[in-house]
């Protein structure tokens, strides 16, 4: 494989080395699911998603952004965090349901919801 296919792979992971070409084949894969989120709330492009690969047991990291282009919706420009209405799923790393306020953090939660739902080869 030349430097140009290596800089290409979408994920390879670190445990057993398989690798991913493309997001569709990471996201495709059976063997992948995703199980949390961290938030950054300075940045939620730099959030980081956390994926099982069930074939080596090894958890796999990808930033928020590399799924964002996925979701077409709307993006709320204030945050909720400490307010009322705000259920805080984003400060529980394995709750990834959709969050039902008006939040800047909403737009990934339904992200979340996309990759979880991809369809499976």
């Amino acid at each position: 494989m030349d430097e140009i296919e290596r800089n290409a792979l979408f994920k390879k992971c670190s445990c057993c080395g398989f690798e991913w070409g493309t997001r569709k084949n990471f996201l495709s894969d059976p063997s992948i699911d995703v199980i949390g989120y961290q938030v950054h709330f300075e940045n939620l492009r730099e959030g980081t998603f956390l994926f099982m690969h069930h074939t080596c047991k090894s958890t796999l990291a990808n930033h928020a952004g590399d799924f964002q282009d996925l979701y077409d919706g709307p993006i709320f420009a204030e945050n909720a965090l400490g307010k009322e209405e705000c259920p805080n799923y984003c400060l529980v790393h394995d709750e990834l349901r959709p969050c039902p306020v008006r939040c800047e953090c909403a737009y990934v939660r339904e992200v979340i919801q996309i990759v979880k739902n991809w369809p499976k080869q």
